[in-house]
């Protein structure tokens, strides 16, 4: 009986030693998944950001601010998309070059004192040739001075809920000394951004304003018809490029945007974009050495995010949730109606994730006493939420069929055996 019960005992420590065992193995794995990725980049900051969703891939130093140099454009062209959005602008309008905008240093130096562009052309300087004097233009004629159109920038900060470290002082990111006596009085400090907001811009920009990208896209383009040379675009790895021999080894496939950006205290930075497979990411690296690196450094970013992420479908449209296949209803000729998926919904994850990991958690709207009769086919009568990698993916829940309105006498009778059922059944807990 002793040896009986010593071989009972082992037994038991061994199976409790493995289960241990299994558990800290699992837990590694998970470790090791959640692990930091170290993409050793030559530069300040960078963050990589999926384009549909916002969800964050990869980041490193994505909440210290820097110098953002031109990249600041995209507020700058944000604005502008918008303007011409709401219709207070027009791409066929023409603007008056103001003596300022004229003698904006930098890059740019197309337009003369007085000069008259329409609004299509300026703001494909601003957007392929990082032309300071285009944007100053535009900003001009949007907010009546540049100094009133960077506090739109700002407020235009918080409402994308940038970070409290974002800060524009003008509509081109130069800073402050290379401004001289245009310098803003009522705007103290330089133009800051973290890695974190420029993707934020981008994402902004291109869920609102995706036209932006045919701008963005062009390797080239002339700004007048009888100019000899065309405005190059800074972004040499524009898809485009792929046959220019200058940048053809830049070249990234998929990839037409977004802005690049350069000064002696930003160095040298760039927010791209590019989509493969119905997958679009944006990138940013701020602070890179030399201009080729900024690019180097994006190919990295990019290519992490192509390699190891994909969209996964894990609800397709119109599909059943067993945690919630039918919901209650008022007054109906039916008590309860089937609900199901509104729409598919993908997730971006690591390739290869399980799928169980994909847990969904349904539930009705809020408030079920608006539930009633009648109920049309495709009313949205609930949720259903995925959470993966700290993001909530959520699509609706409708009505998989119509169901009209009872008659009083049903509803009466219903009312009636309502009581005696919760009558009997209050008896019986009694």
């Amino acid at each position: 009986m002793f040896f009986k019960v010593k071989r009972i005992c082992s037994i038991v420590a061994a199976t409790l030693l493995l289960n241990a065992t299994l558990v800290l193995v699992q837990s590694a794995s998970v470790f090791a998944a959640d692990a930091p990725v170290d993409l050793k980049l030559n530069v300040r900051s960078a963050i990589l950001m999926e384009a549909s969703t916002g969800q964050v891939l990869y980041e490193m130093n994505a909440d210290e601010a820097y110098p953002p140099a031109s990249m600041s454009k995209m507020m700058t062209e944000y604005l502008v998309m918008e303007a011409i959005k709401s219709g207070k602008l027009s791409e066929t309008e023409t603007v008056n070059t103001s003596p300022y905008a004229a003698s904006v240093i930098g890059s740019g130096g197309l337009l003369a004192p007085n000069e008259q562009s329409t609004v299509d052309n300026l703001f494909a300087a601003m957007s392929i040739y990082s032309a300071n004097d285009a944007s100053v233009t535009l900003a001009e004629r949007i907010a009546g001075t540049e100094e009133d159109f960077a506090k739109m920038m700002n407020d235009k900060a918080k409402e994308m809920k940038l970070s409290d470290k974002a800060h524009f002082i003008n509509a081109t990111g130069l800073p402050r000394a290379d401004m001289g006596k245009y310098a803003p009085t009522g705007i103290q400090g330089e133009t800051m951004l973290t890695a974190r907001d420029a993707a934020i811009i981008a994402y902004n920009i291109i869920k609102d304003h995706k036209e932006v990208l045919k701008y963005t896209a062009t390797p080239s383009r002339k700004f007048r018809e009888k100019d000899k040379a065309p405005m190059i675009n800074w972004n040499w790895m524009l898809e485009g490029n792929k046959d220019n021999v200058n940048f053809k080894k830049y070249a990234y496939q998929g990839l037409d945007g977004l802005k690049t950006g350069s000064t002696k205290e930003a160095l040298y930075c760039f927010t791209g974009t590019a989509e493969r497979n119905g997958m679009r990411l944006i990138s940013v690296v701020m602070g890179a050495p030399k201009e080729p690196d900024r690019f180097i450094e994006t190919r990295k970013v990019l290519d992490y995010g192509f390699n190891n992420f994909e969209f996964v479908p894990v609800l397709n449209a119109k599909q059943e949730i067993k945690e919630l296949k039918t919901v209650n209803i008022k007054k109906g000729v039916a008590t309860e109606v089937p609900v199901v998926t509104q729409s598919e919904l993908k997730i971006i994850a690591k390739k290869g994730t399980p799928k169980e990991q994909f847990q969904p958690t349904a539930e009705p709207l809020s408030d079920e006493s608006k539930l009633v009769a009648p109920i049309a086919q495709g009313q949205v009568l609930g949720t259903v939420k995925i959470t993966y990698g700290g993001k909530d993916y959520t699509t609706n829940l409708v009505a998989s069929e119509q169901v009209e309105k009872g008659s009083w006498f049903r509803l009466f009778f219903r009312a009636v055996k309502d009581f005696f059922v919760d009558l009997f059944s209050g008896a019986k807990k009694g």
